[in-house]
């Protein structure tokens, strides 16, 4: 049975990965909050956690610590902002490329050594965004662009010992969805917006590939 870390795991997307792959794997459920951490970790016989806050570097480092062999990482936690290009606080870019980028490229690093022992895979859940930015989500889609190359570049460094994946999800059911409509000034419409379940296919897709395929970018779009 293989291991796979999913950050992110106590909600949304990441909930809906854990609860994909737990039959079938040995699921780590990262979180930020110990108690929601633990509930999820109670629903699944073979899962564990991974309690940290994604943007403090020695949490990470003590948390990674803890962990044993791994054969996947699954980062499925990120934070979003809304409004015009040039009302973007230094705060708001610093928050949301922290978490969306740096904590990613950060965590990674420190699990490459256990990752190129199995041969394992890095799947990101990157963002329509991070194709396209259009008004109003500078900041947002400026962080997956950034991601987007960071996974690009990831996977050449790594050929042959690592298989790196990015989803790129439109709009999904989530509660960031939720803010992102209620920032629009509309009420909560799910018209063209996709379930949790619908990306989370797509992630397992890219997990279970066969050993000699790389599903390098995939596109998940609401079908209606």
């Amino acid at each position: 049975m293989r291991t796979v870390l999913v950050t992110g795991g106590t909600r949304g997307i990441g909930r809906a990965v854990v609860e994909r792959l737990a039959p079938t794997w040995r699921v780590v459920i990262g979180g930020r909050d110990a108690a929601a951490v633990a509930e999820a970790v109670a629903r699944h016989p073979h899962a564990t956690g991974f309690v940290a806050d994604l943007t403090d570097p020695d949490a990470v480092a003590r948390a990674v610590a803890g962990l044993g062999d791994l054969d996947a990482v699954v980062h499925s936690a990120g934070t979003v902002a809304h409004g015009p290009a040039t009302s973007q606080s230094w705060e708001q870019w610093r928050r949301v490329l922290d978490l969306n980028v740096i904590a990613v490229a950060e965590l990674t690093r420190l699990l490459l050594t256990r990752l190129r022992a199995s041969h394992g895979q890095v799947v990101v859940i990157n963002s329509g965004a991070g194709f396209t930015a259009r008004p109003g989500n500078a900041v947002y889609a400026a962080s997956k662009f950034a991601l987007r190359a960071w996974s690009d570049a990831l996977r050449a460094e790594e050929s042959g010992a690592l298989r790196v994946s990015s989803v790129h999800p439109g709009r999904v059911d989530t509660d960031m969805q939720r803010e992102l409509q209620a920032a629009e000034g509309r009420e909560y419409d799910t018209t063209g917006v996709m379930s949790v379940e619908a990306v989370a296919a797509a992630v397992v897709f890219a997990l279970e590939a066969p050993s000699d395929a790389c599903i390098e970018t995939v596109s998940v779009r609401p079908a209606r």
